[in-house]
């Protein structure tokens, strides 16, 4: 189950809206500005393959 901090839910709430179910799909854990960047490249590299 995903989470999203209230600490950068608004920079979450920003993204499109099929990005954002992509992410959400995926589990993780959104704590700050890290977790998401870290998730935001993962998902760029997927795309890639």
């Amino acid at each position: 189950m995903s989470y999203v901090s209230e600490k950068i839910r608004f920079q979450f709430e920003t993204l499109p809206p099929e990005l954002k179910n992509y992410i959400l799909e995926k589990g993780v854990v959104l704590n700050s500005m890290e977790d998401l960047m870290k998730v935001l490249e993962e998902v760029i590299q997927e795309n890639d393959e």
